[in-house]
């Protein structure tokens, strides 16, 4: 009980804490800009943080290192992938968009063209892809409460998703961007103190010797070699190898397409600003993603009997924080009390940081590019648009609320890795083809958008992810019932076909109509994006 009292009281204050900075926060917000912006005053150096505070999700902390506690080699693969997306949101999109945006995605592509069936588009883009990043953050919140609870009750864990839903909206509607990204802030030095010192006592126990580390992994984990080498998830058979491509190509690419990531670049002051937030970004990133190594296999050697079947059972999703109540001493005891606590409230920080930045975004698309852009063509108020923000929160959550608890079976790496396939099908060839191609027109960037976002959602309808893969271990490791089969698409991922997809289409559409006003418009836009000159002015056209 003094045990369950400790790591409730660790917990509380985590939340408790971010509630205070959202309130204090609230104070500082005045008017669009400060909502949607933060009123673009963050520093590069803040917003490098709130980046990696974003960035670093509960997929990242809990997800890819039960991936590598899991699959070893292969599981490595997702940090690799996330990681080096960073350089194309570097050298394609960070300054540029930064530059030829106010608040959202669709601004930067309305700029020159036709507003409603653009903004329309993009919105609805924004909106989706959100939503599958929520879910992931949510399975990994009933996850984490569940297991400092010590109950496995479905009610529990769906109780707890609607919470996290409940405080996200509260994040949105009080704090606005400059809350959000104060958390945001707090929860990236949180999570890399709380990782770091778990990685240093892995090492400790395997005296700073990595390959001795490498090896009680591989002895533990019952494959071997096998455990250290391609292969152990892809690339056994043709479809696995396809299937690594296509998650490889959505990682690398979904970054730059994230619209939560994207907002980002609107919170500082200057271009320059924007490429220092990414340079901050992908070294504090790259440091965590190491340390998601020794926290895989950490956990892959340490881990055995009761916990290794736990870490299994959760498809990897708790094996950071049985490894932290490893490493402090063992289930039973003080130290491994506090350090269960301490890493799931540090995981559950981050949960919510990111789902605040979530539902921020694709609430602010609902309102500046739907309300404001489409139903009151460009003539809404601060307040109304603000407003509408707010009441698209509410909406978004209880939709997250409603698709999260079915989808507490997968690792939330993985759903992660949709969200990224989503997003690097539906946003990033509309975005890289309208500032590098003066021929892309509105017809190319609807047909890009929607291609995208409907092939990608429909091919994982259509995959193993849905139906089809069987039980194994008693446990139905599709999201339908094991009687149902509908997967003729045979990959996981669905990037491999919908990016080139959505390239194809965006191009074909602008080919197949001429729009003048948009090539005429392109000059301008370029200058905007490669100086910033006019970057805070209203987009029209």
């Amino acid at each position: 009980m003094n045990h369950q009292v400790l790591t409730t009281v660790l917990f509380l204050s985590v939340v408790a804490l971010t509630v205070a900075i959202t309130l204090r926060a609230s104070r500082t917000t005045s008017g669009a800009a400060d909502f949607y912006a933060g009123g673009r005053s963050f520093s590069g150096f803040q917003n490098g943080l709130a980046i990696g505070g974003d960035y670093m999700s509960a997929a990242s902390f809990l997800g890819i290192s039960g991936l590598i506690a899991l699959y070893g080699y292969d599981g490595f693969l997702y940090s690799i992938g996330f990681l080096v997306a960073w350089l194309v949101a570097l050298l394609l999109v960070a300054e540029m968009l930064r530059n030829s945006g106010r608040f959202t995605m669709a601004d930067q592509l309305a700029y020159r063209m036709r507003q409603r069936p653009v903004r329309t588009a993009a919105a609805t883009s924004t909106v989706v892809v959100s939503i599958f990043y929520l879910l992931a953050q949510m399975v990994g919140a009933g996850s984490l409460v569940a297991l400092l609870l010590g109950v496995q009750s479905g009610a529990v864990k769906n109780l707890v998703i609607l919470g996290v839903g409940l405080l996200m909206i509260f994040y949105v509607t009080v704090g606005g961007m400059k809350g959000t990204t104060w958390v945001q802030i707090v929860k990236a030095v949180l999570l890399m103190t709380g990782s770091a010192l778990i990685v240093v006592l892995v090492l400790a126990k395997f005296h700073f010797n990595i390959s001795d580390l490498l090896g009680q992994a591989a002895t533990t984990s019952g494959k071997g070699p096998a455990f250290l080498e391609p292969g152990l998830k892809y690339g056994a058979t043709t479809t696995s190898k396809l299937d690594f491509l296509s998650l490889g190509l959505a990682l690398v690419l979904g970054t730059a397409g994230l619209p939560h990531i994207l907002t980002r670049f609107y919170t500082v002051p200057t271009s320059r600003d924007a490429r220092k937030s990414v340079l901050w970004a992908i070294g504090l990133i790259g440091v965590f993603y190491l340390f998601t190594l020794i926290l895989g296999f950490g956990a892959a050697a340490l881990l055995t009997g009761d916990q290794a079947a736990e870490v299994a059972k959760s498809k990897g999703n708790l094996a950071s924080p049985l490894l932290a109540e490893a490493v402090g001493g063992g289930a039973g005891s003080t130290g491994g009390a506090v350090l269960l606590a301490l890493i799931s409230a540090v995981a559950f920080a981050t949960i919510l940081a990111v789902v605040a930045g979530l539902t921020l975004t694709s609430s602010t698309s609902v309102a500046h590019d739907l309300y404001d852009g489409v139903i009151k063509k460009g003539r809404a108020t601060e307040r109304e648009t603000i407003r509408v923000t707010r009441v698209a929160a509410f909406g978004i959550g209880l939709v997250a609320i409603g698709l999260a608890i079915p989808a507490q079976k997968l690792n939330i790496a993985f759903l992660v890795a949709l969200a990224f396939a989503v997003a690097a099908s539906a946003n990033l060839p509309s975005i890289v083809l309208n500032m590098f191609w003066r021929r892309f027109n509105t017809r190319g960037a609807v047909w890009s958008i929607y291609g995208g976002l409907i092939s990608s959602i429909g091919l994982v309808v259509f995959s193993p992810v849905m139906s089809g893969k069987g039980v194994v271990n008693g446990v139905n490791q599709s999201l339908l019932p094991a009687t149902i089969d509908i997967s003729w698409f045979p990959l996981e991922n669905p990037g491999l076909v919908s990016i080139p997809l959505a390239f194809v289409l965006g191009i074909v559409g602008s080919l197949l109509s001429r729009e003048p006003a948009a090539e005429e418009a392109f000059t301008k836009l370029e200058v905007r994006a490669l100086t910033g000159a006019g970057a805070e002015g209203a987009v029209a056209h």
